[in-house]
């Protein structure tokens, strides 16, 4: 069928082109807006889940949202070791914009960016040349005193509020996304927390929506012991049978075609209700079906072409990012689960290489850090890509 039209076909930073079975998070968050909204205490939110469930998709449409309702959005993507002052200030200028139309009083919103200002520029070391400080873009003069202690706790907590007063003089609030919230660093999980404490205490009118990989409520308990009070976590998984399917048939219908029923039974078992496989095989399906309605010879067709395209873009760019040494600790966990998407044994994969344990913490550790494994509980290890398992055999 004409490629053009290709309901299925990726844009760079556009949604898949059907948020199938994500009601529950969406309802959920819309109770967090109204909440807040009437000053109401309420936690903020961190969905978790493997990559290829649509985590970042979601964060968009939560964003999305929160403007709909006139609030004010910024979000961040953590990387790992990089500090999180730089790309969070750029967010809260992005949030306070979103409110500074809907203000009347300019010289309060130019008194927060000032506060914003000061925030950002110490992301520079104090020692720093003139020209190689970093300048965040930021329109108003300077407000010093305020957010710019150099503790990033006790900084953010003075942002946070200040931020916070300037959605309150609206009636309005404030929502702050953060993508691959694991690779925040230590301290600045540390702040975020405690600026949340300081939030969910006064009841201020922002809150943080995280999002990251299955260990990340982990993460955030090792920095804070009260860190379990302050967040609603969410797990976001394969879409089941029902949503799989809704995910492929109204984005067509919408092109006037269809799918027959073995087609989508041929593509939920390739996909195995990922969104990011489904939408992967949908392109690859439809590309390959010469007229409506796709049929499962049209997926056995295309299942190749949407394989090599994963192999490439989704599995072979984290693999490429692996040692020679971790690539063989990746490879023994998908021998000992068979390709399946199963937690083993950390001591399990030693001895299958016959090593000692010790010997292997450092692979490990690194490729937890590098966000290709997770500890799914004490002393097992399991990979954060779907399938991935299933590829890495498939390359022997």
């Amino acid at each position: 069928m004409d490629p053009v039209r290709n309901p299925f076909a990726p844009g760079a930073g556009q949604r898949p082109p059907e948020l199938a079975g994500r009601d529950r998070e969406l309802d959920a968050f819309d109770v967090v807006l109204e909440r807040v909204a009437r000053g109401r205490p309420e936690r903020s939110l961190v969905l978790t889940g493997l990559r290829g469930v649509g985590k970042t998709v979601m964060l968009g449409e939560l964003r999305s949202m929160a403007l709909r309702q006139g609030w004010g959005a910024g979000k961040v993507e953590a990387r790992p070791d990089a500090d999180l002052r730089r790309p969070l200030s750029a967010a809260l200028h992005r949030a306070v914009r979103d409110l500074a139309v809907r203000h009347r009083a300019q010289d309060r919103v130019e008194h927060v960016l000032g506060v914003l200002k000061a925030f950002a520029l110490r992301a520079a070391p104090s020692d720093a040349k003139l020209r190689d400080r970093w300048q965040p873009g930021i329109d108003a003069p300077l407000v010093n005193g305020r957010a710019d202690s150099g503790d990033m706790e006790i900084d953010l907590v003075e942002l946070f509020a200040e931020v916070a007063e300037l959605a309150a003089d609206v009636g309005s609030g404030v929502a702050v996304l953060i993508d691959e919230m694991q690779d925040l660093r230590p301290d600045d999980v540390s702040a975020l927390c405690a600026a949340c404490h300081e939030l969910s205490q006064s009841r201020s009118p922002l809150v943080v929506v995280g999002a990251g990989l299955p260990h990340l409520p982990s993460v955030l308990s090792a920095s804070k012991s009260y860190s379990e009070r302050l967040f609603r976590y969410m797990r976001i998984d394969r879409l089941e049978r029902e949503e799989a399917d809704r995910a492929l048939i109204l984005p067509a219908s919408r092109e006037d075609a269809k799918f027959e029923q073995d087609a989508l039974d041929a593509l939920f078992d390739a996909s195995g209700g990922y969104p990011y496989f489904i939408q992967a095989y949908g392109k690859a399906a439809w590309d390959a079906a010469p007229t409506s309605p796709i049929t499962s010879a049209d997926v056995l067709v295309a299942a190749p072409e949407a394989e090599a395209e994963l192999a490439v873009g989704f599995f072979g760019s984290r693999y490429e990012r692996a040692t020679p040494g971790e690539r063989e600790y990746l490879v023994a966990m998908a021998e000992l689960a068979a390709g399946k998407d199963e937690p083993v044994g950390t001591a399990t994969v030693a001895e299958h290489l016959a090593r000692k344990p010790s010997s292997l913490s450092p692979a490990r550790d690194s490729l937890l850090k590098k966000g290709l494994v997770f500890s799914a509980q004490r002393g097992h290890i399991a990979f954060t890509v779907p399938h991935f398992g299933r590829y890495l055999l498939a390359q022997d």
